[in-house]
């Protein structure tokens, strides 16, 4: 098929280490200028249609401005997730000061990555994920990019593909996207590229001696090499009337739909816990119209995680949405007649509700690995390839591995994080060495906030904060021993992203330049 030529800009239009999005028609093209080359590939993320320009050029990687997806500048190749697929990669021509362009009669905005199919004559090897979460389902697919031809099964207990479960507290619970926006893979995809995924079955126990899997209600599944990305289980409440008709945890597709049908017929709703899943299903419901109230023993939402001042920037959000919080507040029991009535705390008061929702946290699904070494919080010991034991690896909520960046051992339940860790994982099964230097990240996004954490951080000596918590436009640096070990920052998306790159390439300033400074975190990438 022939292509067409567009001269889509000049010369002089992108400088030495820039990148501009140009329109072709409906279509976008993102140029940039590395080593004093052009090169051109898809402008739009696939993830979810941001526009790669806003993010930010580091090296060759572009990274996305809303969740860090990042993609080869030359290749368009994908290099990190959240996005499961790369983007197109065009030809392109100098003509005197004209940046020509050959184009395919039809643009498409992504591409799956290249991927082998299996081939189980020219290899008879079978590799084994338990967990079809995000780190498994991502270290399927890496498997075949990475060109291993052998036997691949993906174990899950659901009864449904891998799918988006960010949704389940977010768009999906507040009524934006429906069950058809979920699946991160269709199945077509997983038949054509050779990836068993086996549905609504169990793993009762593992044998790592003699490789062998076994299988609810008693089949066995042999295997050369694993990997344990079960994912996590919510923690229960211990209080009578726990086990109530709606009252709710949520982790799973089921668990979010059920949530959707109790709210259909309910005008209020309790939300026990203060943590990311609660504070995202009580923004979810409020949109609902739902009364909502949210129970938490924290005198500050999020205070522990990010401090005080931005913990009250969420709770006078959120209150603005018509929710109200109960601070400082523990629940002594939740009270009906079969189906929840009300959630009353221990100081005696009594809060109205039709349905409840539990987010107190989750643990590591592990409680079938018996005869392996687990951490006392139930998860396993990695090292920095994710490798738990010999032919054995570990990724997403139940790792427990060596972050570089701060030098600790962390165990991180983010989604993007898994995804992350599910890639290694896979690079190392398929033979390939390749430590983990990867940065964490995550986000939310309720109400008008659009926010973005960097790093991790547990206890710091300080914040600085550049802009104004109050006016949900600032970046906030959270600094141990002089050090940035984590960044908050709403309505700064390409500074976030310069920020993760920064950090993953060790030039993240001091505290002291933050400090007395004013720092162009976006600059610095070109230095």
């Amino acid at each position: 098929m022939s292509a067409r030529r567009v001269a889509i800009a000049k010369t002089n239009d992108v400088r030495e280490g820039e990148m501009k999005s140009f329109d072709v028609g409906e279509d976008k093209i993102l140029i940039s200028k590395i080593d004093g080359e052009f090169y051109a590939i898809g402008a739009v993320c696939p993830h979810y249609g941001a526009d790669l320009a806003d993010g930010v050029l580091s090296g060759e990687r572009v990274v996305c401005p809303w969740h860090h997806a990042a993609y080869n500048a030359k290749t368009g190749d994908l290099e990190e997730p959240p996005s499961l697929d790369a983007v197109p990669r065009y030809d392109l021509e100098i003509e005197g000061d004209d940046l020509v362009l050959l184009l395919p009669e039809e643009m498409v905005q992504s591409r799956k990555p290249d991927m082998v199919k299996g081939d189980p004559q020219g290899d008879n090897r079978t590799f084994v994920i338990i967990g079809a979460g995000s780190a498994g389902n991502a270290a399927a697919q890496t498997l075949r990019e990475d060109g291993f031809k052998g036997r691949v099964v993906m174990i899950t207990r659901e009864n449904r593909l891998p799918y988006d479960r960010p949704q389940l507290s977010k768009e999906y619970l507040e009524g934006k996207s429906d069950e058809d926006a979920l699946p991160l893979r269709s199945k077509g995809f997983y038949a054509k590229y050779d990836i068993e995924v086996m549905l609504e079955t169990e793993v009762t126990a593992v044998d790592l001696a003699n490789k062998t899997l076994f299988l609810a209600p008693g089949d066995k599944l042999q295997y050369d090499s694993l990997l344990l990305a079960p994912g996590a289980v919510p923690r229960r409440l211990d209080v009578p009337g726990a086990d109530l008709i709606n009252v709710f945890t949520l982790r799973s597709f089921e668990d979010s739909t059920a949530i959707v049908q109790a709210a259909e017929h309910a005008s209020k709703a309790v939300i026990i816990g203060g943590g990311f899943i609660g504070i995202e299903t009580a923004y979810s419901l409020s949109q609902r119209n739902l009364s909502v109230t949210v129970v938490t023993g924290e005198s500050v939402p999020f205070e522990g995680i990010f401090g005080k001042e931005i913990g009250q920037m969420f709770q006078k959000m959120h209150e603005e949405n018509r929710v109200e919080f109960k601070l400082n507040s523990r629940v002594a029991k939740i009270e009906g007649d079969k189906t929840v009535e009300a959630v009353v705390l221990e100081g005696g008061e009594r809060i109205q509700a039709d349905l409840v929702v539990v987010g107190i946290g989750v643990k590591p699904a592990t409680e079938f690995l018996r005869g392996i070494d687990l951490l006392s919080d139930g998860s396993l010991k990695v090292d920095e390839y994710f490798r738990a034991g010999a032919d054995v690896y570990a990724a997403g909520d139940v790792a427990t591995f060596p972050e570089h960046y701060s030098g600790r051992e962390l165990r991180i339940e983010h989604w993007r994080t898994a995804q992350q860790q599910g890639r290694i994982a896979a690079h190392n099964m398929a033979g390939k060495k390749v430590p983990y230097r990867s940065i964490p990240f995550f986000w939310t996004t309720q109400g008008d906030l659009y926010f973005r954490y960097v790093g991790h951080a547990t206890q710091w000596d300080d914040i600085i904060v550049h802009g104004d918590v109050s006016s949900r436009v600032f970046i906030a640096f959270y600094v141990s021993n002089n050090r940035v070990v984590a960044a908050a920052g709403n309505n700064h998306e390409k500074e976030m992203a310069a920020i993760e790159e920064l950090m993953r390439l060790g030039k993240m300033p001091s505290a002291e330049e933050l400090r007395n400074h004013s720092v162009d975190l976006v600059a610095l990438l070109k230095k």
